[in-house]
């Protein structure tokens, strides 16, 4: 089931729209600031903290807007997705809030941490192998079978439109900043964002951060072209999808520069974040930080948003050796 190449992506009135309809639910996430991250990147950087959002991660404003905005005739069907994890969790607990079923496809080898907050939530899990093809395939035979509405994780306008709110609220918090950073999985928030960022403040200097190891966005950026033969080989679970082609194109026109990043700079960034800033970000989010201090020079002496994507972590399974 391809479904990117249909999607729209959503506009400033689409998105503020967006924002209106997950008010009732989302929370308005803090923006965290540390002097000693300050000092270490000669930047000022705001911390938007999307680790503490219901769910534990951004994904929760992207389903909930979907959930929300479908009819009271699509939405007694339930919704289905495929999911890692966080959008998985995010759906469960969306369509929870509108007490209808979510069924969630997810592949084997997932981190045990997301599919339990998962079952926590109420969905219901289908298991696959751990291939786009096999995900496809149970999402389809999931929908024939209950008729359930389709929340793609990223390729989905109604998503974009929600995980763009973000921006619209870092903005209205920290007014006159210079720069903002996102991490780049499937590209739903990073698209979002920058379509929100530029609607406000077509001078925003936009920054991505992908990992080395699922570097298909910065390929294709160079390229000129959807890379789509990239193999991910990171411990960055919530960026290992391949970025949409509508998602793509907004990068794209809205100039994102996409920084890549190795594991071990994620790892070392996700220490400092956890110790600097007291708060607990899963690896995937330390992305930004990575980033920022792997190319200091650009970044130095501007004002920053940096979006902390997610909190959700297996505390049994850390990045880094358990000390004896």
């Amino acid at each position: 089931m391809s479904t990117q190449a249909a999607v729209a992506l959503p506009d400033i009135a689409q998105i503020r729209d967006a924002a209106a309809r997950i008010a009732p639910h989302a929370w308005v996430t803090p923006v965290l600031r540390s002097a000693a991250l300050d000092a270490l990147s000669g930047a000022a950087l705001h911390f938007k903290c999307e680790n503490l959002q219901r769910g534990g991660a951004f994904k929760f404003r992207g389903a909930c807007n979907a959930v929300w905005a479908l009819s009271e005739e699509e939405a007694a069907h339930g919704v289905v997705t495929h999911s890692s994890g966080n959008h998985g969790s995010a759906l469960a607990l969306a369509a929870a809030a509108r007490g209808i079923a979510a069924h969630v496809v997810v592949p084997q080898g997932a981190v045990r941490a997301k599919l339990q907050a998962i079952e926590r939530a109420g969905a219901i899990l289908h298991r696959c192998a751990p291939t786009q093809a096999a995900r496809e395939a149970m999402v389809d035979e999931v929908q024939r079978a209950t008729g359930a509405v389709l929340v793609h994780p990223y390729a989905d306008t109604r998503v974009v439109a929600g995980q763009a709110t973000v921006a619209l609220e870092l903005l209205q918090q920290v007014p006159g900043l210079d720069a903002l950073i996102t991490p780049v999985g499937g590209g739903g928030l990073a698209s979002g964002v920058a379509i929100a960022a530029h609607a406000l403040n077509p001078a925003l200097a936009l920054f991505g951060a992908e990992p080395q190891g699922a570097d298909d966005a910065a390929q294709s950026l160079a390229r000129g072209v959807r890379v789509t033969t990239v193999v991910p080989d990171t411990l960055c679970d919530g960026l290992r999808a391949l970025v949409g082609e509508p998602n793509l194109e907004a990068l794209r026109r809205h100039r994102v520069d996409v920084i890549t990043v190795s594991d071990a700079q994620t790892i070392a960034a996700m220490q400092l974040l956890w110790s600097e800033l007291k708060v607990v970000v899963e690896v995937s989010s330390a992305t930004v930080l990575a980033a920022i201090l792997q190319q200091p020079e650009r970044f130095a002496g501007r004002r920053v948003g940096v979006v902390l994507s997610g909190g959700n972590v297996d505390l049994q399974a850390l990045p880094w050796p358990h000390a004896e």
